[in-house]
């Protein structure tokens, strides 16, 4: 047979709880969650606690009473594992192949090409060495779209009888168009509730539904998207592999707080620490912000108080020093009242553009930009930690009541030296 191109869709079952358990392997076969921010919700749920029914969301407040009574076990997340692990991951996949797309945290699609046989023997082997080398369990679905890869991977993780390998062109046709008519059109990748509602209403209720309608007929209807997504379960690739992007059309600094802000000083406070990291950020990836949104608000479940207080900066100049961000943010303080419990604050840097893309008049020129302070700090906070340095109320040591809570965080075995893991061999 030819060696067709296809796209292989690589996914890690339960991320946060496998990569939990890739360090403590007494959590294997235990009822599993991690939690969101601030120990709030569910996030993630190993096959054992869903199993008990425990719902994506569910609050940790409602199930810690029965949480001994179920053994089950709840963890703060380790966003510091979680993103090591992927990294690890992400290199692992690269050798396979030189079309590589990072899609999320713990899923990539990449592009292959073989035989049927061919192409599911480069999926066992790429399952098998991402357990054997990170030790995290992952699923893999191939076929000759984007949709149609992630559709096989889903049959793979929910059918023992493909091993966690899915070839979708090696499967009878006629066990697809049954799958594919047993499926909710809501279970395709990009299909969400509002839309699902929406094809509903014109008699599309599973995927084969959705499958076989008119391409066009679906544009005029609805979109150019819905309609790409026809396409790719017909079996023609219109979502292309992407390069690694190196910006973003905007970056976003927002966090509940532990305990709510009620003074505007503190508020200062949060948006001199997004303001530093926001200029980390950008200077990382060679990035300039024109534009600044500073916001904060008031709990939904706290009727009594409602405030959410915004404001949009236009910055002088296409600009990622810290000094300008963070004064940029606190164009917000005069809109906070004191008194009023906040639960959130964030700021956003949008119109972003590449360093040195357009260089300002002299008249305009920024003395402390060609210093590259950002950098500095970002670097120095990289080498001695999170609270080492800052500028203004962002240096200050403390913020214990907002900074966000995890009481149940395992240890980062892979990023601090004092909570590496120790082995002993007899």
């Amino acid at each position: 047979m030819q060696r067709m191109p296809q796209i292989a869709h690589v996914d890690v079952n339960c991320f946060y709880a496998s990569a939990e358990r890739a360090f403590n392997p007494s959590l294997e076969g235990k009822p599993v969650i991690v939690l969101s921010n601030n120990d709030g919700c569910a996030v993630t749920r190993s096959p054992e606690a869903k199993a008990l029914g425990i719902a994506m969301g569910e609050p940790w407040f409602k199930l810690a009473p029965r949480a001994k009574e179920w053994g089950l076990v709840a963890l703060s997340s380790n966003y510091e594992l979680y993103g090591d692990i992927s990294a690890r991951v992400m290199e692992l996949l690269g050798r396979y192949s030189a079309w590589l797309e990072v899609y999320s945290i713990d899923e990539a699609f990449l592009g292959v090409k073989g035989t049927p046989a061919e192409l599911v023997a480069m999926g066992r082997s790429m399952k098998s060495a991402v357990q054997r080398n990170v030790g995290v369990p992952v699923c893999v679905g191939i076929a000759p779209t984007k949709t149609l890869a992630k559709l096989a991977n889903k049959w793979a993780k929910n059918n023992p009888a493909f091993g966690g390998v899915c070839h979708w062109d090696s499967v009878p046709a006629a066990v697809r168009e049954d799958l594919m008519g047993r499926l909710s059109v809501e279970e395709i990748w990009g299909i969400a509730g509002r839309l699902t509602r929406r094809l509903n209403v014109r008699g599309i209720f599973t995927i084969a539904d959705l499958a076989g309608v008119d391409p066009v007929k679906i544009r005029d209807k609805f979109n150019v998207v819905v309609m790409r997504t026809v396409l790719e379960l017909q079996g023609t690739p219109c979502i292309p592999m992407e390069e690694e992007r190196i910006g973003r059309d905007q970056l976003i600094f927002s966090r509940s707080f532990a305990k709510p802000i009620t003074t505007a000083a503190d508020i200062g406070q949060v948006m001199s620490v997004y303001g530093q990291q926001a200029s980390a950020r950008l200077a990382k990836h060679g990035l300039q912000a024109k534009i600044l949104t500073a916001f904060a608000g008031t709990s939904h479940f706290n009727p009594k108080d409602t405030s959410y207080p915004s404001v949009c900066v236009p910055l002088p100049m296409p600009t990622a020093d810290p000094v300008i961000l963070t004064k940029a943010a606190h164009a917000l303080l005069p809109r906070i009242v004191d008194g009023i419990r906040y639960a959130r604050a964030g700021i956003m840097v949008t119109d972003l553009r590449p360093t040195g893309n357009q260089a300002p008049l002299s008249l305009f020129e920024n003395p402390y930009e060609e210093r590259h302070i950002g950098e500095l700090l970002e670097d120095v906070t990289r080498r001695y930690g999170r609270g080492s340095i800052g500028l203004g109320f962002a240096g200050i040591r403390g913020g214990p009541d907002w900074t966000m809570k995890r009481d149940m965080l395992s240890p980062r075995y892979t990023t601090h030296w004092d909570e590496l893991p120790l082995v002993k061999a007899a």
